[in-house]
């Protein structure tokens, strides 16, 4: 486990998104931001296949495993499972919208049954005792008011014993829209987190949702324990590289992406040798030259080249040779 177990500056969990390969290129760019698992469901962890749902590489840490469920018991055999697999935090989904997250009745149905949710930590927390067991929640789901809602979430969770509570700062809502659509509506709420922190002052308090770079989730933070960027970090991944020296005052681990595929096209040549097809790592990087000349290129190539059966790491080198570096490089 990690010495510095900082939430100031996270990678949020997205499905079919951060996987250990994606997570494994991000902390390339980023050595302590705190990344997140795609969520796991509890009966997953304890009925499936472990090394592959919960298995890391250990550069990854600082990693938070986040977990969704609607049963305690089961709540806590998952962490307990996941704490032996040397996790730095679980997180608790009471976010995630699809129908698929609803028809097991956790995610954000559950912002409607909050003394639920504080028993869900519960079991969770006293199952992994050494690990922060945490919360990642909405602001209220279809007709609730928000304000409420939330409050009603936090308080519940905090009665219990949670102290820390990242806010996607929009409503989800549950029917008759898509969770794509629900990306963009009902409109963001920062106001409302920035004063959940001002009313609950002693809870570590994590804004999410709609922050559109670096510069956004600072500003929209101020006040706040810290920001976690979404989509945001995964479309535009050359983001992250200025993470360590804004956030944590200290040195990025690659001087710009060049340097940072560089240092991935190692991990990718250790899994080409145990048969993970390339495209299952190439696809996390396709955003990384975005406005910068050959960027097209560049995902053109690995789109298409990286796709095919034998691609190796060659295919990577051939995209980089499209982008244009910068002058000092290029001399």
């Amino acid at each position: 486990m990690t010495s510095f177990q900082s939430r100031k500056f996270s990678v949020a969990p997205m499905m079919d998104w951060t996987d250990r390969h994606c997570r494994v290129f991000h902390r390339t760019l980023t050595a302590r931001a705190r990344l997140y698992t795609e969520m796991i469901t509890a009966d997953a962890v304890i009925h499936g296949d472990r090394e592959r749902l919960l298995g890391f590489s250990a550069i990854e840490h600082p990693i938070a495993l986040q977990l969704g469920g609607s049963d305690p018991a089961k709540m806590a055999q998952a962490a307990q499972i996941a704490a032996a697999f040397g996790y730095d935090e679980i997180n608790l989904n009471i976010g995630c919208p699809s129908d698929r997250v609803q028809s097991g009745r956790f995610g954000a149905c559950l912002m409607r049954e909050p003394l639920l949710v504080g028993q869900l930590w519960a079991a969770a927390q006293n199952a992994a005792p050494d690990l922060p067991v945490t919360i990642k929640s909405r602001i209220g789901v279809d007709d609730q008011e928000p304000r409420e809602a939330l409050f009603a979430l936090v308080d519940a969770c905090a009665q219990e014993g949670c102290r820390s509570f990242t806010v996607h700062a929009r409503k989800a809502w549950l029917s008759g829209l898509s969770p794509k659509e629900n990306r963009d509506v009902p409109p963001l709420d920062y106001d409302l987190v920035r004063t959940l922190k001002r009313e609950r002052p002693a809870l570590e308090v994590i804004l999410n949702g709609g922050l559109r770079d670096l510069d956004h989730a600072l500003a929209e933070s101020k006040g706040l324990d810290g920001a976690m960027l979404g989509r945001a970090a995964y479309q535009s991944p050359a983001t992250l590289l200025e993470v360590d020296a804004r956030v944590f005052g200290v040195a990025n681990p690659c001087e710009d992406a060049f340097a940072a595929v560089e240092v991935y096209l190692h991990y990718i040549e250790a899994r080409l040798a145990e048969g993970v097809p390339l495209h299952a790592m190439t696809r996390h990087m396709l955003g990384l030259f975005n406005g910068v000349p050959g960027g097209r290129a560049w995902r053109r190539v690995l789109s298409q080249q990286g796709v095919r059966p034998g691609a190796g790491s060659e295919v990577v080198r051939a995209a980089l040779a499209e982008v244009a570096r910068p002058a000092a490089d290029a001399a």
